[in-house]
């Protein structure tokens, strides 16, 4: 029986409080009738979590659910062993079918003592905790391509990585291995290729299903772009066309956790990309740190967490051209016809 690693594990545990989507939720119920390791945690999960079953939909206020949580979390840390007995005592003790609320707050805070006994158990960073610390390694993974970039930069006299484009070709055929360029990612792929940027740092670890690139870099050379989309979850800026004299200017944002827009991009690469920008899709921070914001690495080095998708005096949307609207049709071929315009995609 193969042993199930922490990702895994945190699938689980996501699928049997209902915060997978539908996609985790499949995987995760595979790997339940497959594995008997899986099964054994699942159903362990299941029975700890029955309480909850007879709780209504209006619980207490989130105020005091984050407060309660951060007390038995702190008490988690501070004491595996008596969680691990909590929770033998409490799987002991017998459900009520009949009662339908809890009762009081004691009662409501040894029900969650028993999901974070079990959370403390299999999965030692709890998933807040688990999130504080994604988003922190996101914000590492920036820096350390920036300072790759750096080094590219230095190596090629100033200019950033850039490869050959036609008008009009599309940019978001990321994974394609074809002559002609036809992904935004191609760019940033040089930066692999040269061994200035391990492949893993670009995957976001907030990014459930993103998949970190491991393989020999001699592999790299014979390809011209990521292997597929999983293997990158960062968006970068699509250049204006406009020629500039002398050194290339490097630009103001340099990337930033996945463009909205492009989370979900068609797999079959001979059809036209038609994506209708729509008020959600205009309004949305990225998904690689459920929606509560995005890292951006600007020009300068720095690398910010920001709750909005606007930045400058100009309030510029990062993920969206200035010419589009809610309404309009995205092709996959527009590009900034400004530089203030900043774009990142896909």
């Amino acid at each position: 029986m193969t042993l199930l690693n922490n990702q895994q594990k945190q699938l689980l545990f996501d699928y049997c409080i209902g915060l997978t989507s539908e996609e985790e939720t499949t995987e995760a119920e595979t790997l339940i009738s497959s594995n008997g390791e899986a099964a054994e945690i699942h159903s362990t999960l299941k029975a700890a979590l029955a309480p909850l079953d007879s709780l209504e939909a209006e619980s207490c206020p989130d105020d005091l659910t984050e407060s309660t949580i951060l007390r038995l979390n702190n008490f988690a840390r501070s004491s595996q062993l008596q969680l691990q007995q909590l929770l033998a005592t409490e799987q002991a003790r017998k459900v009520t079918a009949k009662s339908r609320f809890w009762r009081n707050l004691g009662e409501m805070a040894a029900t969650a003592a028993v999901i974070l006994a079990i959370a403390g158990v299999l999965f030692p960073p709890l998933n807040f905790a688990r999130q504080k610390s994604w988003q922190a390694r996101c914000g590492v993974q920036m820096g350390s391509i920036f300072q790759g970039l750096s080094n590219y930069i230095s190596d090629y006299e100033g200019q950033l990585p850039a490869v050959a484009t036609t008008t009009g070709a599309p940019w978001w055929k990321v994974g394609d291995q074809g002559k002609e360029c036809c992904s935004n990612t191609r760019h940033i792929w040089l930066l692999v290729k040269g061994e200035y940027v391990d492949p893993a740092d670009f995957v976001c670890p907030g990014r459930s299903q993103g998949r970190a690139l491991q393989f020999d870099p001699s592999k790299a050379k014979n390809c011209n772009d990521f292997p597929a989309r999983r293997y990158i979850t960062y968006s970068f800026p699509i250049r204006c066309p406009k020629p500039q004299k002398g050194r290339m200017l490097i630009p103001k944002v340099l990337m930033a956790d996945l463009n909205t827009l492009f989370e979900r991009l068609p797999r079959d690469y001979s059809d036209p990309l038609k994506l209708r920008l729509d008020k959600e899709l205009s309004t949305l921070n990225s998904s690689n740190h459920g929606r509560r914001g995005q890292h951006v690495l600007f020009g300068d080095g720095r690398v910010k967490f920001l709750r909005v998708r606007y930045i400058g005096i100009e309030q510029d949307d990062i993920y969206t051209l200035q010419e589009m609207f809610q309404g309009c049709e995205i092709q996959g071929i527009e590009v900034p016809l400004r530089e203030a315009d900043i774009f990142l995609a896909p």
